[in-house]
């Protein structure tokens, strides 16, 4: 799979639109952006299509820099007080 491009560089909701037939919900979303919270979620929603349709993938790094510990640590170290 590719890396995610840059936004900036790609219209990718021109491009999603050419690529697919849509409702008029979607295209209303595509063309003119989100109005509200909810509009905000389904047009990532559109765009996480788009991203899968074009082969790209996030970067996902594990998370190293926490500490972490179980219940089952924790309640170990209250018996032990």
């Amino acid at each position: 799979m590719k890396d995610a491009p840059d936004q900036k560089k790609i219209d990718w909701k021109q491009e999603l639109l050419d690529s697919q037939g849509f409702n008029k919900k979607e295209e209303k979303l595509l063309k003119d952006g989100a109005k509200s919270l909810t509009d905000s979620w389904y047009l990532g929603a559109l765009y996480m299509r788009y991203k899968r349709l074009k082969g790209f993938k996030d970067d996902i790094k594990e998370n190293k820099g926490q500490l972490q510990s179980s219940f089952k640590g924790f309640e170990n170290k209250l018996i032990k007080v």
